[in-house]
């Protein structure tokens, strides 16, 4: 059902567009549309909804962003200030921690980016310094806050809550030994997910 209903937008959108664009711009069309249907045929097209935006939550970082960040502000460019967040319940209390990273050059170096992990209402959990994204959930929990397996310098590491924290420094903790369990949640996957970036 939902590839006739694919079908028959592409279809429409190629006659509306035939008769108001010029031909250059119809053969994009075209070709486009063509794709998609190509892909929808064969089952690859990516036909899932795009995550929802949550405003309450950006506006949240955004504001906490401000606080944190508030003696590099003058320092930054307005391309240094961006972020990328993700949502995810760490300690399966039915609300979300965000996930905070950025991907420029005032957060990242040789060793990797800086991040936060954010309750919900904003407060601070934790900054991490060289730490390269994604970030991945592991399974097992310290603290009622589910373990983290982060890479740093290409090297996995696990980190686990201690004191209502954790640490900062992912290189100097436990080396993952072997790969990353396929079964982990990724989070802040900036470059395969394709996350929007807000600026604060």
């Amino acid at each position: 059902m939902r590839n006739e209903i694919l079908i028959a937008v592409i279809t429409i959108i190629m006659v509306s567009c035939q008769n108001k664009q010029k031909p250059e711009q119809r053969n994009i069309i075209k070709a486009i549309a063509e794709d998609t249907l190509a892909k929808t045929v064969a089952g690859t097209a990516d036909l899932s909804d795009p995550p929802v935006k949550d405003d309450k939550a950006v506006k949240t970082i955004q504001k906490q962003l401000l606080v944190l960040l508030k003696s590099d502000l003058p320092a930054m460019t307005k391309e240094d200030r961006f972020f990328y967040y993700e949502a995810f319940d760490l300690n399966n209390d039915k609300k979300s921690e965000y996930f905070v990273g950025f991907s420029n050059p005032y957060f990242c170096g040789s060793g990797g980016c800086s991040g936060y992990i954010l309750n919900n209402d904003g407060s601070i959990i934790n900054l991490f310094t060289v730490t390269d994204f994604p970030i991945y959930v592991a399974k097992s929990s310290s603290e009622k806050f589910q373990d983290l397996i982060v890479s740093s310098k290409g090297i996995f590491h696990l980190i686990k809550m201690k004191n209502g924290k954790y640490p900062s420094n992912p290189s100097v903790k436990e080396v993952w030994k072997g790969e990353t369990p396929k079964e982990s949640t990724k989070v802040l996957d900036i470059d395969e997910k394709k996350l929007e970036k807000y600026s604060f």
